[in-house]
């Protein structure tokens, strides 16, 4: 099978901007080829969108705005987990031989229509994901003991990584009290535990291993995919302390790259709610189940950015359709040694999480040098 590898990649700094649709796809992707200028529009085979306001013909209308006239072009749709859609989707395209490059730009408003859960009618009234996010707290803290405080740390981690990122969107750091204290809105769930909606975009543009190599002195292959859809509605779920799709597509993810989580040196993880991180950590293997926090709180502590360098969404800010590629454009740069401050030691090896609807659905990937 032919490798597919990260040629390029573009972001913008994620702000509250009230900007069209339009524009914000625009700004990742003259930040990709502007700082790429070898690369020739003309090879780029296929224009795939990621983002929740997909009502418009986004991805030939970014291909015009762009100068480029893909064979294909078409959006991509799956609520926090369009992103790594879109990814595997274009590494698809290649892997099969219909297209040897893609770009694919992910971007979301902060008013995005994929805050609301609209379609799930069992959640009667309860349709904002801090509803389900609430129900996975409650129960992860009455199943393993946790504290509100200990579940803060966090945030307070997130908060406190994503200073080292140009591109979060400004939030400062906090303390674990500055969490506990901050609004309260329900029972188990504080603002400060939430990630924010936010406008902004990330493109990367994918290739063939012959492209790949052509363009670019040290391209990032994607040697791993694992994807499960385990429902729609969150009811469905088996658990509320644990998040079976992850599990199941992470196992995938490794077998493919044929590694495990001990190998893995650097991970984005889909950090919508405090709760999410321990949870998927447990669910991928990196800890046993109920003890992700000791986790979290070694790698805070001794001040290492193993876990979410970007901040996570909570630190960085959750433009769904942006997400994913966000986190895929982190540890493509964690891998080339080009993170800047929060650059973890000697990573070759990366992971990443992405993931919808209270965990009904995930993507995760295995990248690497």
């Amino acid at each position: 099978m032919t490798r597919v590898g990260i040629a390029a990649y573009g972001i913008t700094p994620f702000t509250k901007n009230d900007q069209n649709i339009e524009s914000v796809l625009l700004g990742s992707v003259k930040n990709l080829f502007d700082n790429n200028a070898k690369i020739n529009r003309d090879d780029v085979d296929a224009v795939l969108v990621s983002t929740n306001d997909n009502s418009k013909y986004l991805a030939p209308i970014l291909s015009e705005m762009t100068g480029i006239q893909p064979k294909i072009a078409h959006s991509i749709e799956n609520l926090c987990n369009s992103g790594t859609n879109t990814i595997v989707s274009a590494y698809s395209y290649i892997a099969s031989g219909l297209a040897e490059m893609v770009l694919i730009s992910g971007a979301e408003r902060y008013d995005s229509p994929g805050q609301i859960l609209t379609w799930d009618n069992s959640r009667g009234e309860f349709k904002h994901p801090i509803f389900w996010a609430s129900i996975f707290t409650k129960s992860y803290k009455q199943k393993f003991s946790i504290s509100d405080e200990q579940l803060a740390l966090v945030s307070v981690k997130n908060h406190k990584q994503a200073q080292k990122n140009p591109n979060a969107l400004p939030m400062g750091t906090c303390t674990i009290q500055d969490v506990v204290n901050s609004k309260k809105l329900t029972d188990d769930l504080r603002l400060l535990d939430c990630s924010r909606p936010c406008t902004g975009s990330a493109s990367i543009l994918l290739a063939s291993e012959k492209i790949a190599k052509k363009n670019i002195d040290m391209p990032i292959w994607i040697t791993g995919i694992g994807q499960k859809t385990t429902s729609a509605g969150f009811t469905k779920n088996d658990s509320f302390s644990s998040m079976e799709s992850t599990k199941l597509a992470g196992q995938a993810a490794l077998k493919m790259a044929s590694y495990n989580t001990k190998d893995i040196d650097v991970t984005e993880i889909h950090d919508a709610f405090s709760v999410c991180e321990p949870m998927a950590l447990e669910s991928l293997g990196f800890s046993d189940m109920g003890k992700g926090m000791r986790v979290i709180k070694e790698a805070h502590e001794t001040n290492n950015f193993k876990i979410n360098p970007r901040g996570g969404l909570i630190g960085s800010g959750h433009p769904l359709g942006a997400t994913g590629i966000a986190q895929t454009i982190e540890i493509t740069q964690q891998l080339q040694s080009k993170a800047g401050s929060r650059q973890v030691d000697d990573a070759k090896v990366g992971l990443i999480h992405n993931m919808s609807a209270a965990a009904t659905s995930s993507t995760v990937l295995v990248l690497e040098k």
